[in-house]
């Protein structure tokens, strides 16, 4: 089978050709999480009782990573090196694919979060379960034509404690592995996860402390064994603005972090590229969801500009409605904003937004009338989305999920 240019070098080389221009956005499903939480990683089951906490098993797992490749609703799959064994070099499902395989690479022991643990809780120590060559061939010693069988880009992740001797060995870790990545043609992108010790750095510098820390790592790093991008959490609009104008060649990725409502997702990726993210790395947020692929599908919407996060919650309940999936939160509970740091103060202050709006108008913009608020017959010719309602634009998108999403 002839190889598939992967869409996630065509978006790279065209970020790098027009930073400030380029409207491509890439999307990493991470289903990373077997690294970390054991058997809760896959997720609560649908099927569970109330009354107990019954797990997705690891080939439900793996059968969802199978799906969204198999839909190309991703740039990159993000997996354990078991999870890319089965499915990068045993069942090659990547070989036919725009999507990008990639392994995590190394598991700080902030990570390590497991019932009744309290490793994480300590200052973070660098530790890798899986080697490069396990990752690129499935076996120590890979011969060089044997490193091409499996995935050739790792997730290296970094937590500071803001403590020397701690952040010293974390950094000879770093460098150790970028050697040994360039010497075996593995590429890797960067994690910085914030400190995991509450009192390692004031809450009010703690995003210029990361930002200066990133920095100041990869002053040192010449161009062929630099990160292809970073993943790091959303520290809002002035943090990630600060850091893109630092060097535009550097492309900001912005991780997930805990499920959230739904707004709180939409409205992540929203403002992370807003203010020059490039990238969002979902694991949880995507896990979580009632439908994972349609909550893809809303997020490219979003960042493709097509809809507004709080239309996208509305739409998407629609989507779950029409696929007889009840909804994890209400419409209304969904519309809250719960978590992350979205304005230039810093204010992580809760709000809501309305359901709906009261008294919709009974016909989209071409005169096509509706029925129960969707509209009825086929697309106009020519869409003017600008010349809409939020509520026309919604049972416009809805109408195109339809046809995407099926019946």
């Amino acid at each position: 089978m002839p190889l598939t240019q992967k869409s996630l070098d065509r978006k790279l080389s065209a970020i790098h050709a027009d930073p400030s221009g380029c409207r491509e956005f890439i999307l990493a499903d991470a289903k990373d999480a077997d690294m970390a939480f054991g058997i809760g990683a896959p997720g609560r089951s649908p099927e569970r009782h109330d009354s107990e906490l019954q797990f997705r098993s690891l080939q439900d797992y793996r059968d969802q990573m199978r799906e969204i490749v198999e839909a190309g609703l991703v740039d990159i799959m993000l997996m354990s090196a078991s999870s890319s064994e089965q499915l990068t070099m045993q069942e090659r499902i990547f070989d036919g694919s725009e999507v990008t395989p990639a392994v995590r690479a190394n598991d700080t022991t902030d990570i390590h979060v497991v019932r009744g643990g309290r490793i994480h809780e300590s200052a973070s120590r660098p530790f890798r379960s899986a080697s490069i060559d396990h990752i690129q061939c499935g076996h120590l010693d890979c011969d060089l034509e044997e490193r091409i069988s499996g995935a050739d880009l790792g997730l290296y992740s970094i937590t500071f404690s803001n403590s020397r001797d701690e952040d010293l060995v974390m950094l000879e870790a770093y460098k150790s592995f970028r050697d040994e990545a360039e010497r075996k043609g593995f590429r890797h992108f960067l994690e910085i996860f914030d400190p995991n010790l509450a009192d390692a750095v004031a809450a009010d510098v703690l995003p210029g402390f990361i930002n200066d820390l990133i920095a100041r790592t990869l002053a040192g790093v010449t161009s062929i064994a630099r990160p292809l991008f970073l993943k790091m959490v959303y520290h809002g609009p002035r943090a990630t603005e600060e850091l893109a104008n630092y060097d535009p060649g550097l492309i900001i990725g912005i991780l997930g972090g805990s499920a959230g409502t739904t707004l709180d997702a939409f409205q992540l990726i929203h403002q992370a590229r807003k203010y020059g993210a490039r990238i969002a790395l979902f694991g949880r947020k995507i896990n979580n969801a009632e439908n994972q692929l349609a909550f893809i599908r809303f997020l490219r919407l979003i960042v493709d500009g097509t809809l507004d996060p709080p239309e996208a919650v509305r739409a998407y309940h629609a989507v779950l409605e029409k696929l007889g999936i009840t909804p994890s939160r209400s419409l209304q509970d969904d519309l809250v904003l719960e978590t992350g740091v979205m304005n230039y103060a810093g204010s992580q202050t809760t709000i809501s937004l309305p359901a709906a709006s009261a008294g919709a108008s009974d016909t989209v913009a071409d005169g096509t009338p509706k029925q129960n608020g969707v509209a009825t017959g086929g697309e106009p010719a020519s869409t003017n989305l600008g010349s809409m309602t939020a509520e026309e634009r919604l049972a416009y998108h809805r109408r195109r999920l339809d046809k995407l999403l099926g019946p």
